[in-house]
């Protein structure tokens, strides 16, 4: 398409990479996902399935899985892990009843051989709630410091008014380019 023509113009081809972006139902990955895409995110229903999205950042194109976190949806999670890049996890930093549950989750993830050494983003999301927890507090329960086999990051964010989404694409960015070095 156009985009092509323009990449072959400029001689400098666009880099794909394929991001999974996964969380319990809820967390809001389908509104973080509407607002990388520069999305309206007033209007949002729980992703039955999934959402394919792809997301131009930084001279990269992103082409991101969300992928419903239903109970039920979730044994599935592996049939998209192949070829992943990078792991987005949300977590719905409000609901702190449900931290065992999406830490067991993600644990689980991080153990499937699809994701060894793929770089881990957490997004702490709902921050904008008073009742959230601070990320540093959901990075200590998640245990993330024991994760030694690969790059990891939390970030605190609100996908409804955006704030924090751009820090963890910039830690996207910088995951990319310290790889093709």
């Amino acid at each position: 398409g156009l985009l092509s023509v323009i990449q072959k113009l400029k001689g400098s081809p666009e880099q794909e990479l394929r991001i999974v972006l996964l969380g319990l139902d809820n967390a809001g990955k389908t509104t973080l996902l509407k607002c990388l895409a520069s999305e309206e995110v007033s209007t949002i229903t729980p992703t039955q399935g999934f959402n394919i999205k792809s997301v131009h950042s930084h001279g990269f194109k992103l082409n991101v899985w969300d992928i419903g976190g239903q109970r039920s949806i979730r044994p599935y999670w592996r049939k998209y892990l192949g070829s992943t890049d990078l792991l987005i996890y949300v977590i719905d930093s409000a609901d702190q009843k449900r931290f065992e549950e999406t830490g067991q989750e993600l644990a689980e993830l991080t153990e499937d051989e699809s994701l060894t050494g793929v770089p881990l983003l957490v997004f702490a999301n709902k921050q904008d709630l008073v009742t959230a927890a601070p990320a540093a507090e959901i990075a200590e329960g998640l245990s993330l410091h024991t994760y030694r086999d690969r790059e990891w990051q939390i970030q605190a964010c609100s996908a409804l008014s955006g704030e924090g989404v751009q820090d963890g694409m910039n830690w996207i960015s910088s995951q990319i380019m310290n790889r093709k070095k």
